[in-house]
């Protein structure tokens, strides 16, 4: 019996992988990763180049997409891209606030859709419950975004 409950778990284990790496490559995942260093488990960070030099980042993101209430876009000053105002739950809020105060001199950087758009130097802790993304999303990603939450001020989807 232990045998084939094993090969039921293997089997479901298999299925569910299959099912979310088939799945729409456009789900709409909003990131936020802070600055770490070189000598972390390198299994645990994500190595970019940014400001000139190599910077590692935590691969377990500190913020994402499950943490929003509700976002607002608007024109970034590139002209080209778009930049979204996140309004997070208040959970979300305090551990940003957190990793905020205990991070101050480092990056935050934001993952969206699978690539880095944008990120910011944590200069002081953040305490209201929103956070920033300046730049680098497309109107093709806003749209995804307004399938999966609503606007700051409607109600939720």
């Amino acid at each position: 019996m232990k045998n084939s409950t094993r090969w039921l778990f293997v089997f479901l284990f298999s299925l569910t992988t299959f099912v979310s790496a088939g799945g729409d490559k456009k789900i709409a995942q909003v990131s936020f990763h802070t600055e770490t260093e070189a000598s972390d488990n390198p299994k645990m960070i994500l190595k970019y180049e940014m400001l000139g030099k190599e910077r590692y980042f935590r691969r377990m993101p500190e913020i994402s997409s499950k943490d929003f209430v509700a976002f607002n876009p608007f024109p970034s000053d590139d002209q080209t891209t778009y930049g979204i105002l996140i309004q997070l739950k208040e959970s979300a809020g305090k551990r940003l606030t957190a990793v905020t105060t205990a991070n101050q001199g480092k990056l935050l950087v934001c993952q969206a859709f699978g690539r880095v758009v944008d990120g910011v130097m944590i200069d002081q802790p953040v305490n209201d419950r929103v956070i920033v993304v300046w730049k680098g999303l497309t109107l093709d990603e806003i749209r995804e975004l307004d399938k999966t939450m609503p606007r700051i001020g409607e109600e939720k989807k």
